[in-house]
């Protein structure tokens, strides 16, 4: 961004406030996970496409025909097939404090469909470019100095080691290509498809567990993971052709305007 040297096309203040909605939407599902069980963040962590599809409705003025929703809806059955199959498979705990673990996911799940639309607007009408440096940029004021308040103590005992920092390094990293790749995805497809596809990293996890620590998992995943992989198609299938068919439309109407009022040309002559 800087060596471009191109004047900001949205104020910084904004990207400032996207930034502190970013973090506090990570942290406050994180910190769930030490009241509740990981089933019920799996399953309360959907209400996020709710919240997206709403706010790009009213918002950003977004229109959805009813496979948009089959899709969704198709994809949450995904999920919730997940959830059963831990219940089934006996991993579900209740957690110190089910109900606070549930309020402390629902109110990041909320914050992270406020980030995912605000991201999305800035791509589209501002700069991916710019929208990246920023977040970047003031996410990770926001993490320091909430980490120096509220995890003093969690940061001073930690034991610094080989198998201490590569964890931290490797997450990193994941952190660095996915908020990289999100701007584009948003660009591309919206923030209820990015929602939608992030549904599928339970599965992907799944998919560890079985290779790398060699654990056993339900048939049900399997199922899920089928369910999610068809809404996803159910809901992007047909983009193209829709997209074509407003672009015909569009010079349809551009044809018949200059039918009636005749090309500027034609006039002079």
């Amino acid at each position: 961004m800087l060596y471009r040297k191109q004047a900001l096309k949205a104020k910084w203040y904004y990207y400032a406030l996207l930034g502190l909605i970013d973090v506090e939407g990570n942290f406050l599902v994180v910190k769930a996970y030490q009241y509740t069980s990981i089933t019920s963040v799996m399953l309360l962590d959907c209400w996020t496409i709710p919240c997206v599809l709403f706010l790009t409705w009213f918002f950003l003025k977004t229109k959805y025909r009813l496979k948009k929703f089959v899709g969704v809806v198709i994809c949450v059955v995904g999920l919730v097939i997940v959830v059963f199959s831990d219940v089934h498979a006996a991993d579900r705990s209740s957690g110190s404090n089910p109900i606070k673990g549930d309020l402390l996911v629902i109110a990041g799940a909320t914050l992270y469909g406020v980030s995912n639309v605000s991201e999305e607007y800035f791509v589209k009408s501002a700069d991916r470019i710019e929208l990246m440096a920023f977040l970047g940029i003031f996410g990770a004021i926001v993490s320091a100095i909430q980490i120096s308040i509220l995890e003093r103590n969690e940061l001073k005992s930690i034991h610094w080691s080989s198998g201490a920092t590569f964890p931290f390094f490797g997450f990193s990293l994941a952190m660095f290509v996915f908020y990289s790749a999100v701007p584009v995805l948003l660009k591309i497809s919206g923030s209820t498809m990015l929602n939608l596809s992030l549904l599928t990293s339970d599965m992907w996890a799944v998919f560890i567990r079985i290779f790398a620590y060699h654990e056993k998992v339900d048939w049900m995943y399997y199922v899920a993971f089928a369910a999610v992989t068809v809404g996803l198609i159910v809901y992007s299938g047909g983009d193209k052709s829709d997209q074509n068919a407003s672009e015909v439309v569009d010079e349809s109407k551009q044809f018949d305007e200059e039918a009636s009022t005749g090309r500027p040309d034609q006039h002079e002559k």
